[in-house]
């Protein structure tokens, strides 16, 4: 594809481009041979702008000429995200039924419909247009789901969860689980019924084998626009704000309220009945246990916030040389303190 197309596509201004130049595809900045296409974000990356083998790279409008072929973007992220899909189609499923597909004859599965092999839709179940099911995804009873609906093998949809439009599950996504939930019984537990049920807005997607578990009483909720990674746990009765991220691994316990446009990091944890509010940055690895105000940024065990964390930890690697020198300190006062004993004495 010729390059100044490609430009147009993803609403970029070309500079010092060939006209004839053509890209075969997209790949990153170290890898790039001489007929594809790369990408810059990160400033920690400029430097390679000028060894890499591409034949041209996306940057932001600040990123400063350096001869290359270069395609300025607002957003470079998301005109390398529009670069990709020039050059790379998902596979597309033709509406059909599976014969070993199980489907409850009160369920209710619109137009253009992808049932792959073994799957299991239960009773009163309701599924929208456009869905794509593929094999061994199961949707328990009573789950209504909205158009446009994707499941990669092994998803599962648990009893009476609500789903909007335009979701996708990845592969061993488990939506409605129990909540974790079990009352002190002498020695033992008791288990609490977890009566309540999980809802996704519209457009979440759920990656690989996270977990959005119902409600005891209520209900889970994660609002429109929400991405969930791999590996992630939504605790039982919790709420995820509009367009927030959750990175890999994180653990939220029951009934975190989360804000709109968050981002929480890779492996961050938060406490039960904990609020972090709209616009906030918990960064990798932090762990929350109280409320984290509206456009924070909190790093660290407990989360405090980030330019304090940062100065905190840039002390902790000299703190065996604190201490020597404390130390030292200490036994200097000592003598002196000695010294004017004797001479009192």
């Amino acid at each position: 594809m010729n390059l100044l197309e490609i430009a147009r596509s993803i609403g970029a201004t070309a500079e010092n481009v060939p006209p004839e130049l053509e890209i075969t595809g997209v790949a990153g900045v170290d890898q790039a041979g001489p007929t594809e296409l790369t990408f810059l974000t990160n400033p920690k990356y400029t430097p390679a702008a000028a060894t890499t083998k591409a034949a041209a790279v996306i940057v932001s409008p600040e990123f400063p000429a350096n001869g290359r072929a270069l395609l300025r973007c607002p957003n470079p992220h998301l005109g390398y995200a529009k670069a990709l899909e020039l050059f790379y189609t998902p596979p597309h499923y033709e509406p059909c039924v599976h014969p070993t597909a199980v489907i409850a004859e009160s369920a209710k599965v619109g137009l253009d419909a992808h049932i792959g092999a073994y799957v299991v839709i239960d009773d009163d179940v309701e599924i929208g247009a456009n869905c794509t099911l593929l094999p061994h995804v199961v949707i328990y009873r009573g789950a209504v789901i909205g158009n446009n609906f994707f499941a990669h093998s092994h998803a599962v949809v648990r009893e009476f969860c609500r789903i909007g439009d335009n979701v996708i599950l990845q592969n061993g996504v488990v939506i409605g689980a129990d909540g974790y939930g079990f009352a002190p019984e002498g020695d033992s537990w008791h288990k609490i019924v977890q009566s309540g049920t999980t809802v996704l807005g519209n457009n979440v997607e759920v990656q690989a084998n996270s977990c959005v578990d119902r409600a005891t009483v209520g209900e889970t909720r994660v609002a429109d626009g929400v991405k969930i990674d791999n590996l992630v746990q939504v605790g039982h009765g919790s709420k995820i704000g509009e367009n927030t991220m959750l990175c890999s691994q994180v653990g939220l316990a029951g009934s975190t309220r989360v804000g709109k446009h968050v981002m929480l990091a890779g492996q961050v944890g938060a406490a039960g009945h904990c609020t972090i509010a709209d616009h906030a940055i918990v960064t990798a690895q932090s762990g929350v246990h109280r409320d984290v105000p509206p456009n924070a940024m909190v790093s660290g065990t407990p989360a405090i916030e980030n330019h304090l964390w940062l100065r905190a930890t840039a002390v902790f690697s000299k703190l065996p040389e604190l201490a020597k020198a404390v130390r030292k300190l200490a036994k200097i006062d000592a003598r002196r303190v000695g010294v004017r004993r004797r001479r009192c004495g």
